[in-house]
């Protein structure tokens, strides 16, 4: 029975998933919530926060947090049959997402011009921590390099202290929540 619910806004987008750790999976849960059907593409390691902090075997909270509500497949990207797995996937997505390190998914023959010329209607996302032409959009960025150069730890903390690194985690989150 259709309903009038903002919560299937999404119905009917498909989206591959390539990400990890909090950034990117933060906006496809998001986009997953909105009723995309996001397919979450991993290594055949897993995530690697599926393993933080979690109990030997079971997947870790940081993990079940930002992963909810998600189909999930491993694929061996750097096998010849994983990557033309995952090129048949392209033709029939409307959205990919990924934030791997930087130049990691070109590496992998799985940039916006590769993607794109199998799927030209294709979606194509990234979340980097640095801008392209920046002296550092080579270097990794997590939540806590992103609080440090967005200079939001320089106003948390006591007065006259040191910066401080605020709870929750707004560099990462804050930007998958933009993205989506």
């Amino acid at each position: 029975m259709p309903t009038d619910d903002a919560g299937n806004c999404l119905e009917g987008v498909r989206v591959l998933d390539l990400t990890q750790f909090e950034a990117g999976p933060s906006c496809t849960e998001a986009l997953a919530f909105l009723g995309a059907d996001v397919v979450k593409v991993e290594n055949p390691k897993g995530d690697p926060g599926r393993s933080s902090g979690g109990a030997p075997g079971a997947d870790a909270w940081y993990f079940l947090q930002y992963n909810a509500n998600k189909r999930s497949i491993t694929v061996n990207l750097k096998d010849p049959r994983g990557l033309a797995l995952l090129k048949d996937m392209v033709t029939k997505a409307d959205v990919f997402i990924e934030n791997y390190a930087p130049g990691a998914i070109e590496r992998l023959g799985l940039g916006a011009d590769v993607v794109r010329g199998i799927n030209p209607a294709i979606i194509y996302a990234q979340v980097k921590g640095f801008g392209t032409g920046s002296p550092y959009e080579n270097n990794l960025a997590f939540d806590m390099i992103a609080q440090a150069c967005g200079r939001t730890m320089s106003v948390t903390g006591p007065k006259d202290g040191p910066p401080m690194k605020p709870g929750p985690s707004i560099g990462d989150t804050g930007t998958g929540m933009l993205l989506a």
